[in-house]
């Protein structure tokens, strides 16, 4: 039963801890939009995304009045495009990029992802055109996210997908270099991408899931850090991980009571809940400081890794008990210009890449905005990103890249967003080459971990 302690604390945490429903995201299957002719396969796009979702602004609006929970964004993901575009061969898939911004338009959502391929074992027809068009989608459309998925832990790593990735966030970098190379913060490399992720840049819908689905992300990173400081300095290790569990439960509580509830006003299935901690620039919502909560001077010392790998493991634990669907990315995210803390702990240099690489073994995604000097080679960029691969497909999890070359910039400047991209130093990169290494091309072999039948 709620009680009246129940109904107090929640609105507490609303009012004073940045508690809020980061997104609600509908999945759309496209499938049934493929046509050979790319005109037509366009209109099928904008005309079902538009009629699917053209209540979904307004049920994120009620929900939030009616039961005064913070919805933040209204999103909406898609079938790979890739998928769409290898009927019509020969023509640019940009085509589809712009129909999804003119539908994102229409219905008012805040992104639509799934300009996206999957290519982790080998290109398919389709493919390789969309990842080659995807500065020039990025760079033209406004509401547009794309992600390519080059690794998994049952197929390896696409090491030629890793080299042209490199090549391609460099280019969106340069095409969107009047605007602080936007384009760069709205593409993610993953290793192990999940198909029903909520979170931009990296949702998509995928070809396992239905034809629509409502799926929501939960945050509340300043209130795991308020709990933590109303418990006191006396509590030991276990009993801060208890105390983030107990927390996690209420926070995925309110994604569940919001993810029913759209679903039944939609007529649209509930998916799944995300229950990942994703920060803002705001003070007082950053994962940076639920970790110094725990008593590390600054974000980046010595025992960050083990305190996130403890916040993270109490959050799935938390959650996994407070709603009947959990999946996407669940656990905490770490995006440095998206954290407060992160971006002190970065400008204090505090925080380094090779810092955040090792964190990225234990937490939610991986190397998450990230602005780096715009004179880094687009074969620095495959290397950091195949090493953040390879520590998804060993460890069996999803692992991300989100890199922003700052183009005319250097480290020490800094690069800004605005909004929940936020802003931040750029941070220093290893300029020594791996040209060798990532022009092999081939495929690294999965690991004895992907043995499992």
């Amino acid at each position: 039963m709620i009680n009246s302690h129940d109904i107090l604390e929640t609105i507490n945490m609303i009012d004073n801890e940045n508690l809020d429903v980061r997104t609600i995201t509908m999945g759309i299957s496209l499938l049934d939009c493929i046509d050979s002719d790319i005109d037509k396969a366009c209109t099928k796009v904008y005309d079902k995304i538009c009629r699917y979702a053209k209540d979904l602004v307004k049920t994120g609006e009620d929900i939030s009045k009616d039961y005064g929970i913070p919805i933040i964004h209204k999103r909406i993901a898609v079938t790979p495009i890739a998928m769409l575009s290898a009927a019509c061969s020969g023509k640019s898939p940009v085509k589809f990029a712009k129909a999804l911004d003119r539908a994102a338009d229409t219905v008012g959502v805040n992104f639509v992802g799934g300009y996206s391929a999957l290519v982790h074992k080998g290109f398919a027809l389709g493919d390789y055109a969309l990842i080659e068009s995807i500065p020039e989608a990025l760079a033209t459309t406004e509401k547009v996210c794309s992600s390519v998925n080059i690794g998994s832990t049952k197929a390896g790593i696409n090491m030629d997908a890793v080299a042209k990735m490199g090549q391609i966030i460099r280019k969106t970098a340069e095409l969107t270099a009047s605007r602080d190379c936007i384009g760069a913060a709205k593409l993610v490399v993953f290793c192990n991408a999940p198909e029903d992720n909520p979170f931009m840049a990296g949702a998509f819908h995928g070809a396992g899931e239905p034809d629509c689905v409502i799926n929501v992300g939960v945050s509340g990173p300043g209130v795991v850090r308020a709990a933590i400081k109303k418990a006191g300095g006396n509590c030991n290790i276990t009993e801060i991980a208890d105390i983030i569990k107990k927390t996690a439960f209420k926070i995925t509580r309110t994604g569940q009571l919001v993810a029913k509830e759209a679903s039944r006003r939609l007529s649209v299935p509930f998916g799944i809940v995300d229950l990942s901690l994703a920060p803002t620039p705001a003070i007082g919502d950053s994962v940076a400081h639920i970790l110094e909560e725990m008593g590390l001077e600054q974000c980046g010392a010595h025992g960050t890794t083990a305190c996130l790998a403890m916040l993270n493991d109490a959050v799935k634990k938390g959650g996994v008990m407070a709603s009947s669907h959990v999946g996407g990315l669940s656990g905490a995210f770490i995006p440095v210009t998206e954290d407060a803390g992160m971006i002190d702990a970065a400008r204090s240099k505090s925080l380094s890449i090779v810092k955040l690489e090792a964190m990225t073994a234990v937490c939610s995604v991986g190397l998450d905005m990230i602005a780096i000097p715009g004179d880094t080679p687009a074969d620095v960029i495959s290397g950091i990103i195949a090493d953040e691969a390879a520590i998804g497909m060993v460890n069996s999890k999803t692992t991300a890249v989100r890199l922003i070359p700052a183009i005319g910039k250097k480290s020490g400047e800094e690069l800004s967003f605005g909004g929940l991209l936020g802003e931040g130093p750029i941070m220093e990169v290893n300029m020594k080459s791996p040209s060798v290494f990532i022009s092999r091309g081939g495929r690294i072999p999965a690991p004895m971990q992907s043995l499992k039948n």
